[in-house]
């Protein structure tokens, strides 16, 4: 994957230890368990999210009722930004997909911040930017990537967001089914199935249940591009 296609960093991870003291301030700090919902697509909400450990994914609803997984985040995402800045229903859902801690700040105190701290606006607009750029990107894979190359572009964003060294290569946990994998590929279950068994053929990697291990990253990454 070229420089363009990196995961952008978390809005949370970009702030310096002031301005996330002060954020923290103006909101409040909770424990969730795995399968929580903290946005509901449609309804409103007056708070924006940050996730200060674990995981969460975003997702929306297709026309027939089947979840479309969009995108996975992890500690410094903000969630609901679009809809603190617009006032509009939230575009899409937010699940927590193992036990979290979340920071949960009201919009008001939200652009209090933003505006005692003009930098972290920058970072806002750095992160809509990065998000719609890779909204474009996904749109255009489907296209272009057959579905074994777009499991080892998802592979890799896990590796490059979450990926955990080990003497065997790089490790991923994760804390979704292979059906929620498919849906983030978008393409069927046994689509899916079969190129994580076409991967580990090639040597590229090695999966236990709900892990995988990367055994050549740059290999993969070549593949992905």
């Amino acid at each position: 994957m070229d420089d363009d296609a990196a995961p952008a960093p978390e809005f949370g991870t970009e702030l310096t230890e002031p301005e996330r003291a002060d954020l923290a301030r103006r909101g409040r700090s909770g424990r969730v368990s795995a399968g929580t919902s903290l946005f509901l697509e449609g309804t409103r909400s007056d708070v924006v999210k940050i996730v200060l450990s674990g995981r969460v994914k975003i997702s929306t609803c297709a026309e027939d009722g089947t979840e479309v997984v969009l995108a996975v985040c992890g500690p410094g995402a903000l969630l609901g930004e679009f809809s603190a800045i617009d006032h509009r229903p939230h575009s899409a859902s937010v699940t927590s997909m193992e036990p979290a801690e979340i920071l949960t700040v009201g919009q008001r105190e939200f652009t209090a911040f933003l505006q005692a701290h003009p930098r972290t606006m920058w970072l806002l607009m750095r992160l809509i930017v990065a998000r719609l750029r890779e909204a474009d990107r996904t749109r255009s894979e489907f296209g272009v990537y057959d579905t074994l190359h777009r499991v080892a572009r998802r592979v890799v964003e896990l590796v490059d967001r979450f990926g955990e060294p080990t003497d065997a290569g790089i490790r991923i946990t994760l804390p979704f089914t292979h059906d929620e994998l498919a849906s983030w590929v978008g393409a069927s279950l046994e689509a899916v199935r079969k190129a994580l068994h076409t991967l580990r053929r090639r040597g590229y990697l090695q999966t236990q249940r709900r892990e995988i291990t990367v055994l050549d990253i740059e290999r993969l990454r070549r593949l992905a591009r």
